[in-house]
């Protein structure tokens, strides 16, 4: 069948041809800002997803189908003020091939996240769960009424570039004291991969200094060197996702009875 955008969509032919419907709506992650953060938010949807099963879980024939996009060329969002148009071109080539197999996607971006108005007006079929609509919910869920913000640049400065900039329409923000020091974190986890040494007291020393007692962990980076000690709340947008995407995928309401 034909996309949004033109293209042929072979992973769905079948059901087409045979008018047959999906059993579980089919799931996709844009990553490569970066691909690391990619497989994180993958991973916390299986968990998500066995959890919400729960007794009714069978193992690998009970996991959500998903389709993963990486694309390098979206680490150029670092500064989006100055790639946006090459960003987007990157990130409109990942929906291309994205869109027409899925029916429900995240992007694994706090930064790319920013897009979110934009990939709307494009009126594709397939439903983009956004970090700020996800994060809304569970502010409202939660009744929380001051977070820390830790992004890189693009987010922290909250400006006309940042995918939060409404947020203090809903919450007092605090945000951190060295924003240079956080962004450089950042691109470091990117650059020397989650597991070294370096990070993680870095991370702790700017959680540390914060006034706020939950702290929102809102770059995908950052998640991957939260293992730290601290007595503050610490909030990973990714895990909010990774809920409201596994939740869209879940087998009918009758197999999750006993479900958590």
């Amino acid at each position: 069948m034909q996309n949004d955008t033109g293209r042929t969509a072979a992973g769905h032919a079948t059901s087409q041809a045979t008018g047959a419907k999906p059993a579980r709506a089919s799931l996709g992650i844009i990553a490569g800002s970066g691909p690391e953060a990619g497989l994180d938010l993958w991973a916390k949807v299986l968990t998500r997803n066995q959890q919400l099963m729960g007794a009714a879980f069978r193992g690998d024939l009970d996991a959500p189908r998903v389709v993963v996009v990486s694309e390098p060329r979206l680490g150029l969002s670092m500064d989006l003020a100055a790639n946006d148009a090459a960003v987007w071109s990157a990130m409109r080539d990942s929906l291309d091939i994205l869109a027409p197999q899925v029916e429900a996607y995240a992007i694994a971006c706090n930064t790319l996240n920013w897009y979110a108005p934009r990939i709307a007006e494009l009126g594709l079929a397939a439903r983009l769960v956004s970090f700020q609509d996800a994060l809304s919910d569970w502010i409202a869920r939660s009744g929380t009424r001051k977070l820390a913000l830790l992004g890189a640049g693009p987010v922290t400065a909250m400006d006309e570039w940042s995918a939060y900039r409404d947020l203090p329409q809903q919450v007092e923000v605090e945000l951190p004291g060295d924003a240079a020091a956080l962004h450089q974190l950042i691109e470091d986890v990117k650059r020397l991969g989650s597991r070294d040494a370096s990070l993680r007291p870095r991370l702790a020393e700017l959680v540390a200094g914060l006034d706020a007692e939950t702290v929102l962990l809102a770059c995908t980076e950052l998640p991957l060197i939260a293992d730290i000690e601290t007595d503050k709340q610490l909030v990973d947008v990714t895990d909010l996702v990774a809920d409201a995407l596994a939740r869209r995928a879940l087998p009918a309401a009758t197999v999750l009875q006993q479900a958590v």
